[in-house]
């Protein structure tokens, strides 16, 4: 089995029991803070699921109708990831104004306390084991559930916080409060994972040292080609296209020219393993080294 589907699996499992135990103590205990944990640990449930099925669809090998692959569809998950935790912070913020002004007092604290510190440190593994495999097989999805899960991981200690000032002052004004400054950091969290998965979506190109890289390889037989020039980069997924115009001495041979182009590529895959590379080549129109009879005859 494929690592990112296996570590997308265990997110989908780890989340569901999280979920399930938030949800019991947090409505034991009257806790909007903890409920509130659950709330967003069943979105990152979703959002679980959701990367699941995106690594699953972006291993798939490019068809009939998806010429260039499906590597977009892992994007397309990490943007709903990030609507999905915008949509769980409004939730939680108009929860806790809403026990602001009807509070409630909190019974058995140290069940609230006890879940969040389990949920804490199992996601805390969980993410940092996801971010593993997201950066080695450069999976967006894996790497967007691993923020979704390392936020969960700082909102519940937030939460343990928030509980402890409860059961130690007594006053349970300091749960929704908690909450509440919970949610903002989800805002903020939101943002950013939008900002990361949504931009490919578009078609941006390449960050200006992996651009740098491929150009280090088209340079390594700048001595059989007159210039380059057009170079432009995406990326789709794990994938990188990188497409280029190669002007070559116009007295070169069919053969001779492919052979470049080819071992252009290569270099380029060595610097990128996963691009793919499209390289439209142009006679010279001046006169250029291959052009001269020394040139024709080295």
């Amino acid at each position: 089995m494929d690592a990112s589907v296996k570590a997308a699996r265990l997110s989908v499992i780890s989340n569901t029991v999280l979920v399930g135990g938030k949800l019991a103590i947090g409505w034991m205990i009257g806790s909007v803070s903890v409920i509130s944990e659950g709330i967003h640990s069943s979105l990152d449930l979703v959002a679980a699921m959701i990367a699941l099925f995106a690594v699953r669809a972006a291993a798939q090998p490019p068809d009939e109708r998806h010429q260039y692959g499906h590597g977009k569809m892992e994007n397309v998950s990490g943007t709903i990831e990030a609507l999905l935790i915008f949509v769980a912070a409004i939730w939680i913020i108009y929860e806790g104004v809403q026990r602001l002004l009807h509070p409630q007092p909190l019974e058995t604290v140290g069940w609230g306390i006890a879940v969040m510190a389990v949920s804490a440190i199992t996601n805390w593994f969980i993410s940092t084991y996801l971010m593993r495999v997201g950066k080695e097989t450069e999976s967006v999805a894996l790497q967007a559930d691993a923020l979704h899960l390392r936020t969960d991981v700082y909102t519940s200690v937030g939460v343990v916080v928030g509980l402890i000032a409860v059961a130690v002052t007594g006053l349970s004004w300091l749960d929704p409060v908690a909450a509440i400054a919970v949610a903002f950091f989800i805002i903020h969290a939101s943002w950013e994972l939008t900002r990361e998965s949504f931009l490919p979506l578009l078609d941006t190109r390449l960050p200006e040292e992996e651009e740098k890289l491929i150009e280090e390889g088209i340079n390594q037989y700048a001595d059989r080609f007159q210039e380059f020039h057009k170079l432009r980069t995406r990326r789709s997924g794990a994938e990188r296209h990188v497409d280029l115009h190669l002007v070559v001495c116009r007295h070169q041979t069919m053969q001779e020219a492919h052979e470049l182009a080819h071992n252009i590529e290569d270099e380029i895959q060595l610097r990128s393993p996963k691009a793919q590379v499209l390289i439209h080549q142009e006679p010279c129109e001046r006169e250029c080294f291959g052009c001269s009879d020394e040139g024709r005859h080295r």
